[in-house]
């Protein structure tokens, strides 16, 4: 890694890399001083043009953008993708420094999780539902980091994508819940041309399940086509998307959910806005995907 992305040398290369908890706390403390306005992109890394258009956004908003880098493992379960989860800190870099994000936060876990710590985050109601049914600590690993980052970064504003639209809910809860000076911000699902969610996790597929993955946005359009058509009855929707969805050969559905946009409460029959939500496993690899539909 070159040296002039490590802190320290600004006036060389932006983003700087930091990579101490401490260092990265000190800084912002000193940016918040001057009264900067800093916005925190929270990811673990092997970015793709979703978490760009995050920083982006983070830009054209705040004065100062810090892009957290780190694969946090309390949010993995035993026999989950934790140890080959895709690692790309110098590419990450470099497209960090194209739009030009001021600093990249890339601590090891050690630092993030010290000998003796001890404490979480966890969020009932909108966390024990879908994703907390299937990975069911998975939620307070989250909490518990990106609370950590908030504190750390002395972020103003952080930003998150639609795509963990659930995630996003959770986060949205524990600021409220515990009065976190934090403003949240969800942009939209950034996807590939032919429609397939941005994930880290897409790497995972073979060229054949590639195509095959294509079924999970076709099942949510057509979700949003009944919906939009008058059809009330989610167990109708259910089928429709099914039908679509089994048409890949070795898809397997772990949820297919319609629900409030808040509470994610599951609806029997759709009133008002909602969001539909699908986990399904393309092979060996579990993809999310969602919509919003508003009436």
């Amino acid at each position: 890694m070159a040296e002039a992305n490590v802190a320290g040398n600004e006036e060389e290369l932006k983003p700087y890399l930091v990579v101490d908890v401490k260092e990265m706390s000190k800084r912002a403390d000193a940016l918040r001083a001057q009264g900067k306005r800093i916005g925190l992109v929270p990811t673990m890394g092997a970015l793709h043009l979703g978490h760009l258009s995050l920083a982006i956004a983070a830009k054209n908003e705040c004065d100062v953008v810090i892009v957290s880098d780190f694969v946090n493992p309390t949010q993995f379960a035993p026999g989950e993708d934790y140890d080959k989860y895709p690692r790309t800190l110098d590419a990450d870099l470099t497209l960090l420094s194209q739009i030009g994000a001021d600093y990249v936060f890339a601590p090891k876990p050690s630092d993030m999780y010290p000998d003796g710590f001890d404490a979480k985050v966890h969020i009932g109601g909108v966390s024990q539902l879908l994703e907390g049914e299937f990975r069911p600590t998975h939620f307070d690993g989250v909490a518990t980091v990106v609370l950590k980052l908030f504190n750390i970064s002395r972020a103003n504003v952080a930003y998150f994508g639609q795509k963990d639209y659930q995630q996003v809910q959770v986060v949205q809860k524990m600021v409220d819940d515990l009065n976190v000076p934090t403003t949240i911000e969800m942009l939209p699902i950034i996807r590939e041309p032919d429609g397939l969610a941005m994930s880290s996790r897409n790497q995972y597929l073979s060229s054949e399940e590639r195509k095959e993955a294509l079924v999970l946005n076709e099942a949510l359009a057509e979700a949003e086509t009944l919906i939009r058509g008058g059809e009330r009855d989610a167990n109708v929707i259910y089928a429709a998307m099914r039908a679509i969805i089994e048409r890949a050969p070795s898809a397997k559905i772990d949820y297919m959910h319609i629900g409030d946009p808040k509470s994610l409460l599951p609806l029997e029959r759709v009133a008002g806005n909602v969001v539909v939500l699908l986990a399904v496993r393309i092979g060996a690899t579990r993809l999310i995907d969602n919509r919003i539909v508003e009436r």
